[in-house]
């Protein structure tokens, strides 16, 4: 197999590693804890794929540098993302659909902040996927309600930025509560959050837990209306809390008048674009000229492939040819399936595979899409890649990645030529990774 396997690869590792939070997490707690280290007791709470990583790590950088502080703590984190802790509770929880393990590990995670005392520190972890696992509702509404609007967002294409807008709404700890009850109890709070989200906003991180947050009960309702999310799809309980919030009878998300002189900040210590420039270092020092088109793509998956595909074609014909190329590109792309469709793969499968189709007619062109948290939407891969080497090798095997495509079966379009993305879980999530070769 060419060179560009192992370019293409060796981006992503390179993207992956400027966001190991074993790595990342020790820095930053020195940073913020360098003049005031906690002094009583400090409590560890958090949720996301990458947070099970960040407790082992912040525990190791305790036992040494915080000796006679007393520690412990609660975090949610997805099946299979453990990571082993002493004195950190770690509760593996569904994701993206919550379940009941991830509602019990919310509401201890709750307690355990009304706990605390003026003079404690309250540590909050948080990444991609803390918005269901931190799954507790708010009063009359139940678990399966929260379970039914959440598949109910899944269905019709909702933009995560959305979904989280509607959750918050809902959540007894999102949307700033889970701050507004460490305030409470005159608790110091320093979250540490990985950001998976375009801009980069503690408040859409996780769907803040200890941000302020901008949306309203009335941005919530509206989502609702703008896709046709009615009570036959949504549940009676959910429709009546949020016209509630919008009536004024029970109180709206935390809010930037609430945090004024507030000991609570919010520390961004990974984001998408980090991890994108360190792959432009990497591609560069083998010889390409890197472009970095941004972390905020968004859209169809299949429809940004397809977009990719005519920017790629529009720099060759106007590039000097004196370096190769590589368009380098990040966020979270949605895959809306058709009725009666099921699918297999994801949202980074499915952008490649719509690349794929799109760029016949470019013989030298090779790229990977790739989910950072290392599961690609259904299945267990990350996401795929291919080279010029591997469209060769599907034309020989009259694989026809039409069919694929028109069925959401980017999965089994890859698995057929060996060219998944298969990393397990990374502990980490800065969202989405592509990169296309232009040699």
């Amino acid at each position: 197999m060419s060179n560009q396997k192992n370019i293409l690869q060796n981006a992503f590792a390179a993207a992956l590693a400027v966001a190991d939070p074993q790595k990342i997490v020790p820095e930053y707690l020195a940073k913020i804890f360098a003049n005031s280290p906690p002094q009583k007791k400090c409590l560890i709470v958090g949720a996301g794929k990458a947070s099970a990583s960040m407790a082992s790590a912040l525990e190791r950088f305790a036992k040494q540098h915080w000796p006679n502080t007393e520690l412990e703590g609660i975090v949610l984190t997805r099946y299979g993302h453990g990571s082993p802790t002493e004195y950190i509770e770690i509760i593996e929880a569904g994701h993206p659909v919550p379940d009941q393990a991830g509602m019990d590990g919310a509401k201890a995670i709750l307690h355990s902040v009304n706990q605390l005392n003026p003079g404690d520190v309250l540590i909050v972890l948080v990444s991609g996927g803390g918005s269901s696992l931190l799954t507790l509702p708010q009063a009359g509404i139940s678990m399966e309600d929260m379970r039914t609007t959440t598949q109910a967002l899944l269905r019709c294409g909702a933009p995560i930025e959305e979904m989280n807008i509607v959750r918050k709404h809902l959540s007894a700890i999102l949307g700033g509560n889970l701050a507004r009850a460490g305030m409470q109890r005159g608790a110091r709070i320093e979250a540490l959050l990985i950001s998976d989200v375009t801009g980069d906003q503690p408040a859409d991180i996780g769907s803040g837990p200890c941000a302020a947050d901008y949306s309203s009960y009335q941005d919530a309702l509206a989502i609702l209306t703008k896709h046709q999310l009615d009570e036959i799809s949504i549940p009676a309980s959910v429709l009546n809390h949020l016209q509630k919030g919008l009536a004024g009878l029970i109180p709206e998300t935390l809010k930037e008048h609430d945090l004024q002189n507030a000991p609570v900040r919010n520390h961004v210590i990974a984001t998408a674009y980090k991890s994108l420039e360190a792959a432009a270092d990497y591609v560069r020092s083998e010889g390409y000229e890197p472009i970095i088109l941004g972390d905020t793509i968004t859209g169809e998956a299949k429809e940004v492939g397809s977009d990719q595909a005519k920017l790629a074609k529009e720099l060759i014909d106007k590039h000097d040819g004196s370096k190769p190329l590589a368009l380098i590109s990040g966020g979270e792309c949605t895959v809306t399936l058709p009725a009666g469709i099921k699918g297999r793969g994801g949202r980074c499968s499915e952008f490649l595979l719509s690349l794929f189709v799109e760029t016949g007619h470019i013989s030298q062109l090779a790229a990977l899409a790739a989910d950072t948290d290392g599961i690609d939407g259904s299945e267990k891969n990350a996401g795929a890649w291919f080279t010029p080497e591997l469209r060769e090798a599907s034309k020989s095997k009259g694989i026809n990645p039409n069919e694929f495509l028109g069925v959401h079966d980017c999965y089994g379009f890859f698995a057929e030529l060996d060219a998944l993305v298969e990393t397990g879980p990374t502990l980490t999530n800065v969202n989405d990774f592509r990169i296309i070769l232009l040699n």
